[in-house]
């Protein structure tokens, strides 16, 4: 029975029971008055009627208490509970049907909705901290060098013009370092609030990846890495993107490639196919690889392999998610295969531009 008809029931009941006790009244006195009906019999009449009265009010009584004040209290102490902030404590709607059954799965589902925001805001925080102290320590390092450098120039133990133009050519490296970092920490603080500026337009798939080839490639000719371009899409290829922000994407990838690699002879690959509606692009290296149990976990925020916790490496363990975030943004998806000490390939994909649809982009 729903609460509305036990409620019902109840003040139906509770009203019976003053209109019955009046209408014995009044037939006890006919009665009493009747010459036909001994006294005592109506006297007894009456008391029976009383007492049959008093045992149905305990019934009702009983029986209100289990169907609707048990449930109220068991909900009462739930908010309790919740309000001292335990989230923990579920109400088990049983046997029960009607309004108390939906109390009780409104109420559970309340609880499971704060259970999951304070563990969410907990993660947060957590990984928050994690930030702070990931920055802290890859500050640390070209802080510690850069001071050590000048000192070294106060103290004239760069004596000659080649020792001090490398120890200053050394702290303005060490400066760039630094400046990648709290750019990395900015950029991180626009996706965490979705306030990364896009600005899409329609971009020719070769023109933008042979810019971004030539940018990159004589820097890896200096760090001894090789690189290989190769494009397997129709010149006239194009998609819709933030070419800046694109940009970004491979520059953090190929940064990772260079970090990681542990081969005298680096080597970096980068391949676009043509995926029918969409393009994909690879970018793989023959660096140290990445382990099994790690390649599922490299787009999270803050997760950083075994690997890359050495100091030397530095990273905040946000660029790959920062490159995740990217793609998901153009409407792609990215995922990476690797083999450890062979190598890892990144893999995303991008719808191609459809002139039949009408985009209007400049």
């Amino acid at each position: 029975m729903n609460l509305k008809k036990r409620l019902t029931v109840i003040f139906l009941s509770l009203l019976s029971i003053p209109i019955a006790l009046g209408i014995l009244g009044i037939v006890i006195l006919f009665i009493t008055d009747s010459p036909f009906v001994p006294k005592e019999l109506a006297i007894n009449l009456f008391i029976g009627v009383v007492a049959l009265l008093i045992f149905l009010a305990i019934i009702l009584t009983a029986w209100v208490n289990s169907g609707v004040f048990t449930h109220i209290r068991h909900l009462n102490d739930a908010m309790h509970n919740i309000a001292e902030g335990n989230f923990e404590h579920s109400l088990d709607p049983g046997e029960c049907s009607g309004e108390i059954a939906d109390l009780y799965h409104s109420y559970e589902d309340m609880r499971l909705k704060l259970k999951d925001s304070r563990e969410e805001l907990i993660n947060n925080e957590q990984q928050n901290r994690e930030l702070v102290s990931n920055i802290s320590h890859d500050l640390k390092t070209p802080i510690t060098a850069i001071k050590g450098y000048v000192e070294g120039i106060m103290d004239g133990v760069a004596d000659t013009e080649e020792k001090k133009a490398k120890y200053i050519r050394t702290i303005y490296n060490k400066t760039i370092e630094m400046d990648r970092l709290i750019n990395e920490l900015t950029y991180y603080s626009g996706i965490d609030s979705n306030r990364i500026p896009y600005h899409f337009h329609r971009i020719n798939v070769a023109d933008f990846f042979s810019d971004c080839v030539e940018e990159v490639g004589l820097d890896l000719e200096n760090k001894n890495i090789k690189l290989n371009y190769e494009n397997l899409l129709a010149p006239d290829t194009r998609i819709i993107a933030d070419s800046e922000q694109l940009k970004k994407v491979i520059n953090n990838i190929i940064g990772n490639c260079v970090k990681y690699m542990d081969k005298p002879m680096g080597l970096i690959e980068i391949r676009l196919l043509d995926e029918v509606d969409s393009i994909r692009v690879e970018i793989e290296d023959n660096g140290k690889g990445i382990s099994p149990k790690d390649i599922g976990k490299i787009f999270e925020r803050f997760y950083r392999t075994d690997a890359s916790r050495n100091s030397s490496k530095g990273g905040s363990g946000i660029g790959l998610s920062i490159v995740k975030k990217i793609i998901e943004d153009h409407g792609g998806y990215i995922w990476a295969t690797s083999k450890e000490h062979e190598g890892t390939c990144m893999h995303f994909v991008i719808r191609k531009y459809n002139e039949r649809k009408g985009e209007d982009y400049e």
